[in-house]
């Protein structure tokens, strides 16, 4: 464990290091933005990563490192819990090894540990549950169940997907002989103790009439996300956590469903066979499963160390082969999902790759680099043209002037980067900030962003165009224009208007 220990570091320290690279991402913004609005849950995400940010900002500050020092935690830990579970289903040296190489290099963890995001601790946590899954059984006692629902109760108010999981030990449970656990309380009681974890964030959906429902919905009616087909989805798993590592994992789902000495987890082999379906049945996206696969990358580890094991001298030469070409191939990717290049750098290295990179939303192709680092840049030109025209405004007039942005991108940025101008904090349709309202606004006076002229006077009879933001040829969000709106001819912003702004997409 203490190479193991070695690899986490390393990891660490790589993204304490490439972490303030470019800028800040789309996301993190609200995130932060959540965060100074503490609440049991928020349109589009339940409240554990808000809160955490909302935590980590006031000890560490708001510097890209700062923000993101709990993802480049939790993903290096994760490398010591994937191999620790490895150690849990009876691995040795070597298997503990290919692990924590696996997991270490996989694309989408390396990304988790660059990015402020739900997917940060989504992996320890699903991980997590399944620990307890594996201690429940393996040391015959019952009471691990309830780790295992408060770990997911946790999950449940980190991102909703892990339901998916639940629901497939669930059924993984069913199908094997560990269906038996089912006579006894204590997992029971373990879903009691998930339920209560979860239940303030459940009270809120239910007060709000299922905001996160109401969105996905919202989501799939417009067709905003791609939808891949069944090798294609099969394929974006195998990208996600690195091609030349999919041996490895796919024979930890074989181990599970059909090797012996991991038998009494069989379970777990079928709960990855549940979360697999339910998700591309609903057209989850690509990254949505990725939690599952270091589970898969501990029993295929040591499944793979046994069968080497068994063949003797003859196939030892694979042991260092598999794990080198691992290595190799998630540091030639690295590039991909931290940003050692600078853009234009980072272009040329794309046309040396044997495949291209995905994209999860239609809107994202028009972008120069992919969305999770187009999503970088353009913020400050956005939030700079913001307080040009804040200044514009007299000072008599700025107690009723608010600022409306179009989403949550916008308004974060605005949010995070205006406050050192003086500028109000943002109003938007988009996601939580409509549930957070029109701030007592008359709308006698609005700044607005990314709208059109001839839109913006049927509201108003006096609308200034006071400029675009700066361009950056780099930014998914292109030169956004920004109005002063006076003169309503609306009878209120709250009653009239605000009710119409509702932009759940």
């Amino acid at each position: 464990m203490a190479i193991v220990w070695a690899i986490a570091l390393a990891k660490f320290m790589l993204h304490v290091y490439f972490n303030n690279r470019y800028g800040y991402f789309r996301d993190e913004f609200d995130y932060m933005s959540c965060g100074d609005h503490l609440q049991w849950g928020y349109v589009d995400q339940p409240p554990l990563i808000p809160f955490l940010t909302h935590l980590s900002r006031a000890v560490l500050g708001d510097s890209l490192r700062a923000i993101r020092f709990l993802p480049a935690l939790a993903s290096s830990l994760l490398v010591v819990q994937a191999a620790a579970t490895a150690r849990q289903l009876g691995g040795r040296f070597y298997s503990l090894l290919l692990t924590a190489i696996c997991v270490a290099v996989a694309p989408q963890y390396v990304s988790n540990g660059g990015l402020l995001g739900t997917n940060a601790l989504e992996p320890n946590l699903w991980l997590g549950c399944a620990q307890f899954v594996m201690l429940a059984i393996q040391k015959d006692d019952p009471r691990y169940w309830i780790g295992f629902g408060i770990v997911a109760g946790l999950g449940m108010e980190e991102k909703y997907t892990i339901a998916t999981f639940g629901l497939g030990v669930v059924i993984g449970l069913l199908l094997t002989e560990q269906r038996r656990t089912f006579f006894n309380k204590w997992i029971w009681l373990g879903g009691v103790a998930a339920f209560l974890v979860f239940l303030p964030n459940l009270l809120w959906n239910i007060q709000y009439d299922w905001p996160f429902v109401q969105l996905i919905r919202a989501i799939r009616a417009e067709g905003r996300d791609v939808v891949w087909g069944p090798f294609d989805f099969f394929l974006q798993q195998l990208m996600e956590v690195n091609p030349v590592a999919g041996p490895v994992w796919i024979a930890g789902v074989l181990a599970l469903l059909f090797w012996r000495p991991l038998k009494p987890y069989r379970a777990l082999g079928w709960s990855y066979i549940v979360s697999y379906l339910v998700i591309y049945l609903q057209h989850g996206k690509n990254y949505y499963l990725a939690p599952v696969y270091p589970m898969l990358f501990a029993a295929g580890a040591v499944a793979l160390d046994s069968w080497l094991a068994e063949s003797r001298s003859s196939l030892a030469w694979l042991r260092p082969t598999i794990a080198w070409s691992i290595l190799v191939n998630g540091i030639y990717s690295l590039p991909i999902t931290v940003p050692v290049l600078s853009p234009e750098h980072f272009l040329a290295y794309t046309k040396t790759l044997p495949v291209k990179l995905p994209i999860n939303e239609h809107s994202h192709a028009r972008a120069a680099l992919p969305q999770w680092y187009a999503d970088q840049f353009g913020w400050k030109e956005i939030a700079g043209e913001t307080a040009v025209a804040w200044n514009r405004i007299p000072a008599s007039e700025r107690a009723d002037c608010g600022i409306f942005a179009q989403d949550y991108g916008q308004a974060g940025a605005i949010d995070f980067f205006g406050r050192r101008e003086g500028l109000p904090g943002a109003m938007s349709g988009d996601r939580t900030y409509w549930l957070w309202g029109p701030h007592n606004y008359s709308g006698n006076c609005m700044i607005v962003l990314d709208d059109s002229k001839e839109v913006l006077e049927r509201y108003w009879t006096d609308v200034e165009y006071v400029g675009t933001s700066a361009p950056n040829e780099w930014a998914l969000e292109q030169q956004i224009p920004v109005f002063i709106c006076k003169g309503k001819k609306f009878e209120s912003w709250s009653g009239s208007v605000w009710p119409h702004l509702k932009r759940w997409r």
